[in-house]
């Protein structure tokens, strides 16, 4: 699950870059079409869900940090620290709007919809809920191959060597293989 979350980070912070890139695309330039289908490919691929989590966890962690420097307030920084995060919680639009420009700046309005059309689809929605088990699979297989092949290399090398230091002994040239 993690790798197909950076793999998402990965994609937006690529969007974020190709649009830098780009040139400065203003809000006015995008049609609202071509944002509804940002936000729904945004939507689809579950791309800004992993920070669901942000404003509760600085909320937990203040509130621990508070708290250990002034136990007898436990009540009021609770309520205070609550009553903040529920404020700041409205901002988490902002996100999502940032992440649908990002979105519509790299992608044509119909890629975003074919995008959300395959995500959304059985095989996009298997995708997105197994390819971190697969991904994991190739990856375990991929460092098998690596090992085998660094093993496989480091045998034949030694083999040749071997070979030719022996060839060299019994020739007795004693150059170091340089006039073979």
């Amino acid at each position: 699950m993690r790798l197909v979350r950076s793999v998402r980070l990965l994609g937006v912070a690529a969007a974020l870059a190709a649009a830098v890139l780009a040139g400065t695309a203003t809000a006015q330039e995008i049609s609202d079409s071509h944002l509804k289908a940002a936000r729904a490919a945004i939507d689809a691929v579950n791309a800004t869900d992993e920070f669901d989590s942000v404003l509760p966890q600085a909320a937990q962690a203040l509130k621990a940090e508070l708290i250990q420097k002034n136990p007898n307030l436990v009540e009021l920084i609770n309520a205070t620290v609550d009553e903040n995060a529920l404020a700041l919680a409205a901002r988490r639009a902002d996100l999502e709007r940032e992440a649908a420009m990002a979105y519509a700046r790299v992608f044509s309005e119909a890629e975003l919809q074919e995008i959300a059309t395959f995500y959304n689809s059985p095989t996009g929605a298997k995708l997105l809920q197994d390819g971190p088990i697969v991904t994991r699979e190739v990856m375990q297989a991929a460092e098998i191959w690596q090992r085998g092949i660094a093993r496989d290399l480091a045998q034949n090398v030694a083999q040749q060597l071997e070979a030719a230091m022996g060839a060299q002994a019994e020739g007795g040239t004693g150059d170091g293989g340089e006039n073979q």
